[in-house]
């Protein structure tokens, strides 16, 4: 296995690929380098002596700067590096598009047609509470349902959509409830939907489903458990009404160009901008050339790396849209007196993350070479085909919850360090390295890790395989664990 890696040429840095001991030698392009330090995966070794305040380089593109003479073979991390970034910048349009490496291959996978066009890759029945208050109520009626109808087929699963919002709520925080839990009712990863509320709170029933748009009034039904005698029995009564339309569900062969797909990461390391998210790039690209959908977000983690995102909007528009994007939430940050670049989190400076760029630059490898053809604000729901920048903070629940709310019928998420959640469409994790893998088969779904020893090619082509059976009905570890949750991104006060 190789022991380093220098991602680009002009990097003065190298990666450590395994943990390397101080005084062993590496030989970077015919020298030899003696190493200063104990190296654990994932960390920085000067492969030359870097000046204080010259600029250390990764992925060819700085991620920082010295704050001290570091000598070759040095450990280069939070303890002599900094980062370059501060405040809100200016940015001009200027174009750098590059051609798909990939063909439409025609490929397809097994999905849902809904009565509205769109596709499904689960068929579920869900509850959507309009206000935490129900979130019991809603799990008896659940447990009610199952209980009399036995065998629920066609639906995959019954769940509620459980969160502790939708009442006091004023101005953004109630506009992102109510917009997020409207998003979830139209998912086309929902069979059906039955809409559950009090019947006193905010987030009022009526003005939901008047706003709610287009929905199938077969499958999407809605219940105020203040106006009725018993809300149990009416709950079950109407889970019922939908589990008789959707009887007939089955799935039929779709092309490839119906997939949405969200890209998250969390819990990164030093080789999520190696392994995982490379990967998720290639995949991106080439669903891009088969007339698919991928939406990068988590926001923040685009900050140092945004510039790259903006040479390849697809016109003006779409670069006005991300310079917006990028400072209305550096502008979030400030107008909550927190400092914009307070970030990597500790577990990724563990994994040899150092700076903000350092993880931008990584984590924006998941969106690929393809044009950005889109930007959707926080609760928006996908209009363009090919690669979308999301609103979203990083925080993984929020980011995946707002990828799923976007209509991403899958979030790929890559990671270093572990998780195991899921939000409330499969949530795939990939591992970045083979390590964690193996300590956590029943957390991680695809091991990225062994792009260290096999082809990209080879990876990617079992990659896309494996997506395609996750997309016709194989279920990945949260689903199988039971592990949901939906959550919704709050900036205001709460009553």
């Amino acid at each position: 296995m190789l022991e380093f890696i220098q991602i680009n040429e002009n990097d003065n840095v190298v990666v450590a690929l395994q943990d390397l001991q101080k005084g062993q030698s590496i030989s970077v392009n015919g020298r030899e380098i003696e190493l200063k330090d104990d190296l654990t995966r994932g960390h920085k070794i000067a492969v030359k002596d870097i000046q204080e305040n010259e600029f250390i380089v990764k992925y060819g593109y700085p991620i920082g700067h010295a704050t001290k003479v570091i000598s070759a073979g040095e450990h280069v991390h939070t303890q002599n590096t900094k980062t370059n970034l501060d405040g809100i910048k200016d940015y001009q349009f200027s174009q750098k598009l590059a051609e798909n490496p990939y063909k439409n291959e025609n490929r397809t996978f097994k999905g849902f047609r809904r009565k509205n066009g769109t596709v499904g890759i689960r068929n579920e029945l869900w509850i959507v509470p309009t206000v935490g208050c129900v979130n019991g109520v809603a799990e008896t009626i659940i447990k009610r349902f199952q209980k009399e109808v036995g065998e629920i087929s066609p639906f995959e699963n019954v769940l509620v959509l459980k969160h502790n919002y939708g009442c006091s709520q004023l101005g953004d925080d109630h506009h992102n409830t109510r917009t997020i839990l409207q998003d979830a009712a139209l998912h086309p990863n929902a069979g059906g939907v039955l809409v559950l509320a009090l019947g006193c709170e905010n987030n009022n029933l009526y003005e939901f489903k008047e706003s709610l748009g287009e929905f199938d009034e077969g499958r999407v039904k809605f219940l105020a458990s203040q106006e009725v005698g018993n809300e149990i029995e009416e709950g079950v009564k109407l889970l019922k009404e939908i589990y008789e339309n959707a009887k007939s569900d089955k799935r039929e062969e779709v092309p490839l160009s119906e997939l949405k797909i969200g890209l998250k990461c969390g819990g990164s390391d030093g080789l999520s901008g190696i392994t995982a998210n490379p990967l998720l790039g290639r995949l991106s690209d080439f669903l891009a050339a088969q007339g698919g959908t991928t939406v990068l977000t988590e926001v923040p983690e685009m900050f140092g790396a945004e510039t790259i995102l903006m040479e390849r909007a697809e016109n003006k528009e779409v670069f006005e849209k991300t310079v917006e994007l990028i400072n209305d939430f550096k502008q979030y940050f400030i107008a909550n007196n927190q400092p914009v670049y307070e970030n990597p989190s500790p577990g990724n400076k563990a994994g040899g993350i150092t700076t903000l760029e350092d993880k931008s630059l990584g984590c924006t490898q998941k969106a690929g070479t393809s044009t950005v053809t889109d930007v959707l604000k926080y609760g928006e729901r996908l209009k363009k085909k090919g690669l979308n920048l999301l609103s979203a903070p990083g925080n993984d629940l929020v980011a995946a919850s707002a990828l799923a709310s976007a209509g991403c019928q899958i979030v790929l998420f890559t990671t270093g360090r572990g998780t195991p959640f899921g939000t409330y469409v499969p949530t795939m994790k990939i591992s970045t390295n083979t390590p964690l893998f193996e300590a956590k088969p029943h957390w991680i779904d695809f091991d990225a890790g062994v792009l260290l020893e096999k082809s990209a090619d080879v990876v990617l082509r079992e990659f896309i395989d494996y997506v395609i059976k996750v997309a016709s009905g194989e279920f990945v570890n949260n689903e199988k664990n039971d592990f949901r949750e939906i959550a919704i991104f709050k900036t205001g006060v709460t009553l």
